[in-house]
């Protein structure tokens, strides 16, 4: 079976940590990017047709990316290929996922008609079997397959997309709406024939709909236009769409059933390949239930934190519960809990930044504070 994919990039903002990126190239887990995990799961498919879509600053995505070569790829038509406003000619901004589809079409057209297409976004990261979700799909006769995942309902997140399900079939849904437990969340991970799905987009964007969740799922389900499959995800499905939820996620990491579920569960998560010298561990250093990269420089006390490469943490400076990114200089004495620190963010020597656990501080890439 030919297989295509698609990632969105998803230009949503979280904040400072996205204003200048895109949440596909938002670091995470000391050295990887978001998009690593969808990338990873479409390449241990299998899938060497993939396009990725990105409205606005993708210039770091791009140089994280290249031409592939780390997930097995090939920057060329039929391989790889990013799908910005540029490549398009459409500079404004997209009202939905089924218009930046729309202004894809060249990309979707290209190869056979009756491949499968595989859309995953990468705002939910998760190490997915995607051939286990691609003969479901085929087995379910569906037009649509959703992959969900329990327990992220609770009445107080608001889900994209929401399915109900009783004796195998889905019996409600709801969109930007925070569903009850008994629902299950949308990964916003969808599998379903190309073919239709061209011919699905040019009818919905001639109806002035725009949303895959709202207009096209819920929509045609709701007309009985549309069959809708589940896929019920049984490994880590991490939601980074919220600050508090990208620092929970990344500090989770520090927990090796949830490290190992995450980047080896079904295949290995690859990233760019960026050689350092082993971290330096001080004489006097203490690091206690860290999740550390490599070329970090650690002369003080860290404790439950994730330092990304090349981390320095001066003598007598204390971290706790932070998330450092890339080349950040800990000043000697500074004070440091509950903060994300983006790269290359220098603390000055007796500096304390002070968040909480549901508003960690956060220091934007390049600061001296």
């Amino acid at each position: 079976m030919n297989v295509m994919g698609i990632i969105f990039a998803n230009d949503a903002t979280i904040g400072e940590l996205t204003n200048k990126r895109t949440m596909a190239s938002l670091p995470f887990g000391g050295r990887y990017r978001q998009v690593d995990f969808g990338l990873s799961n479409l390449s241990a498919a299998g899938v060497r047709h993939v396009g990725i879509i990105s409205r606005h600053s993708y210039q770091s995505l791009m140089n994280h990316i290249g031409d592939g070569e780390e997930w097995g790829l090939e920057l060329e038509e039929g391989g790889m290929e990013y799908l910005t406003p540029y490549a398009q000619s459409v500079t404004h901004t997209y009202r939905g996922k089924l218009e930046s589809l729309a202004n894809a079409m060249s990309f979707l057209e290209f190869g056979p008609e009756d491949e499968l297409l595989v859309m995953i976004d990468s705002a939910i990261l998760s190490n997915v079997n995607l051939n286990d979700v691609i003969d479901c799909h085929i087995r379910s006769g569906k037009d649509i397959t959703v992959v969900t995942k329990a327990g992220i309902a609770n009445g107080e997140k608001v889900l994209d997309l929401a399915l109900k399900m009783e004796n195998g079939e889905v019996v409600d849904m709801v969109v930007d709406y925070a569903a009850p437990a008994d629902y299950l969340a949308s990964m916003d991970m969808f599998v379903l024939n190309k073919k239709w799905m061209i011919q699905q987009i040019k009818e919905m964007i001639g109806r002035d709909k725009f949303h895959m969740d709202r207009d096209l799922v819920l929509g045609g389900w709701q007309r009985g236009k549309v069959s809708v499959n589940v896929y019920e995800f049984q490994g880590v499905a991490l939601f980074n769409e919220s600050v508090e939820e990208y620092f929970y996620n990344s500090l989770a990491l520090i927990r090796q059933d949830v490290r190992q579920d995450l980047f080896h569960g079904n295949h290995p998560v690859y990233t760019k390949v960026r050689d350092r010298v082993p971290t330096y561990y001080g004489e006097d250093s203490d690091i206690e239930n860290c999740l550390v990269a490599d070329g970090c420089f650690l002369e003080g006390e860290v404790e439950n934190s994730v330092l990304f490469r090349q981390v320095t943490v001066e003598k007598d400076a204390e971290v706790e519960n932070c998330v450092i990114m890339n080349d950040a200089v800990i000043g000697e004495g500074a004070e440091l809990k509950y903060a994300i620190l983006d790269k290359n963010v220098t603390v000055t020597a007796g500096a304390k930044l002070i968040g909480t656990k549901q508003s960690p501080i956060i220091v934007r890439r390049g600061e001296t504070v």
